[in-house]
């Protein structure tokens, strides 16, 4: 799921095709579907707290891609994770949480602590935070 920015889309594409190039060889690169959403809704839902509507938005991006084809979804940002549970419980495909795929990163390199640094609702909430704490992960945020 793109457009959460379009930015943050080019650099997820971007990952895509140099890993299915290192992967398969340099003449390859990822297949793969793009449900880009128009981050002005998003951004005005956000602000007006309706994370209902929001959660809707993403879980219809979600059937969109399943019915595309997609074998699994990843949402290019942070943010957007806070409707990961509906997303999840939309669609039979898997749903990468970006909160595990860290947390399993800052494991690898033996980290205990690290700073969270993103939107402020990404730094407020607990969707990410949560995740980290869980794995054993103690979480600074900075303050305003």
């Amino acid at each position: 799921m793109g457009g959460i920015t379009w930015q943050s889309t080019i650099m997820y594409y971007d990952v895509l095709n140099q890993l299915a190039a290192q992967d398969k060889g340099l003449s390859h690169s990822a297949r793969c579907l793009i449900h880009s959403v128009e981050f002005s809704e998003i951004s005005r839902l956000q602000k007006e707290d309706r994370w209902d509507l929001l959660d809707e938005n993403m879980m219809d991006a979600a059937h969109s891609l399943e019915r595309g084809g997609a074998s699994q979804i990843i949402i290019c940002a942070n943010t957007m994770h806070l409707s990961i549970n509906t997303i999840r419980s939309a669609v039979s495909i898997p749903v990468l949480h970006i909160a595990e795929a860290t947390a399993d990163q800052i494991i690898a390199k033996g980290l205990s602590t690290i700073a969270l640094l993103g939107t402020k609702y990404t730094m407020e909430k607990d969707f990410y935070k949560k995740i980290l704490s869980d794995r054993g992960i103690d979480t600074i945020i900075p303050d305003e």
